[in-house]
């Protein structure tokens, strides 16, 4: 066990793991936690880490920083994946093993497992086959880091350990049109056309001062936010319609575009249960726990986080309008590509651990739209 006064390193404590793990780690009674933004350290820059490992001396460290996005990013900025993960990784890892961090906890991402990988996906089908394409440079970097942990604790006794969670959604998650994972973004995108739908021109500058999109913000004019709002799918229909639906129920006709046919099946995983997960196996299992002395070659020493549990991105996109009760229509744009067809974690390994989700997908789209709402 962890003693309450040890000094815990959060790298990346405001995102979205990040940030639930300080949590649940006050929860704890853990009360000697150090965070620091990008601007206090830049984790890519190996001189500056070195130099806060030597001060700050913490004895766990849970590596939760990365460079993350949905299909879309990881397929726009590729080199930008592959280089500032690999980056970030090998600075708080190596200065882990160098300031002599007791522990270390790594977050990687179910993106690793081959595109063909056997449904649920097992920790032993790592590198088994080729990664899916558009998210290849993020998954490369991602192992690399397993594999980084994995050969310092073969090498030098180190006790890092990695974990592999599945999709994430959850309080201060990322919900820009561009960038955000498909749960946070279908919120959005649903609730924006909502209030489309209602004429509440005063919610949807609300929304984008507090998210603006592509630098425009709720001060901008009409126009320009429709603009926006039509370039990432939330559109009105012809003028003439909605003269006729405006005169039955004073509602615009409004449809959401959602990339792709809507038949890749998801795992969504509660980011403050990740968060529990991440805590109760720093706090309870060591490398030593994932290895078995009779095997020549260590590997596949990583744990997969999630539920075990799936939904269709078009079900999950219907339980949301249905949640929001946004009455438009729903566009599946399946030129867009569809990225992996099915995700599904093993989570056997993780379950044998004694740890078990509880959040299931429909009370979670609950919290996540209440959190959205209010914050």
């Amino acid at each position: 066990m962890i003693e309450k006064k040890s000094k815990i390193y959060v790298a990346g404590h405001l995102g979205l793991v990040g940030s639930a793990i300080w949590k649940n780690l006050q929860n704890k009674g853990y009360n000697n936690l150090v965070g620091k933004t990008i601007d206090e350290l830049n984790l890519m820059d190996h001189n500056e880490v070195d130099i806060f490992f030597r001060k700050q001396k913490p004895d766990y460290v849970f590596l939760a920083a990365a460079k993350v996005g949905g299909i879309v990013a990881n397929n726009i900025y590729r080199g930008q994946f592959i280089y500032e993960n690999l980056m970030i990784q090998n600075n708080v890892i190596h200065n882990s093993y160098k300031h002599n961090v007791k522990k270390l906890l790594f977050l990687g991402s179910t993106c690793i497992y081959p595109k063909e990988a056997p449904q649920p996906m097992p920790e032993n089908s790592l590198l088994t086959s080729p990664l899916e394409y558009t998210n290849e440079p993020y998954a490369i970097a991602k192992i690399a880091g397993i594999k980084m942990c994995e050969s310092y604790n073969i090498q030098y006794g180190t006790n890092f350990i990695s974990v592999m969670p599945t999709n994430l959604y959850g309080p201060n998650d990322n919900y820009d049109l561009e960038k955000s994972h498909v749960l946070p973004a279908l919120i959005r995108k649903i609730y924006l056309g909502k209030c489309v739908e209602e004429n509440k021109m005063d919610k949807i500058k609300a929304d984008f001062n507090k998210r603006p999109v592509e630098g425009v913000d709720g001060s901008a004019d009409t126009d320009t936010i429709f603009e926006i709002l039509h370039k990432y799918g939330i559109r009105l229909y012809p003028d003439e319609i909605n003269k006729k639906s405006n005169q039955r129920n004073k509602k615009n006709k409004v449809s959401v575009e959602i990339w792709g046919s809507g038949s890749p099946l998801r795992e969504f995983l509660w980011s403050e249960e990740l968060a529990d997960a991440c805590v109760y196996l720093m706090e309870n299992i060591n490398f030593s726990d994932l290895t078995n002395p009779n095997q020549k070659e260590i590997r596949n020493t990583h744990i997969n986080i999630g539920t075990g549990k799936e939904i269709s991105i078009k079900n999950l996109a219907f339980l949301i309008k249905k949640r929001i009760d946004f009455k438009g229509d729903l566009i599946f744009n399946t030129e867009k590509p569809d990225g992996t067809i099915r995700k599904l974690t093993d989570v056997s390994k993780l379950n044998s651990l004694r740890w078990k989700h509880k959040i299931e997908i429909e009370e979670g789209v609950e919290k996540m739209y209440m959190w959205y709402l209010e914050n």
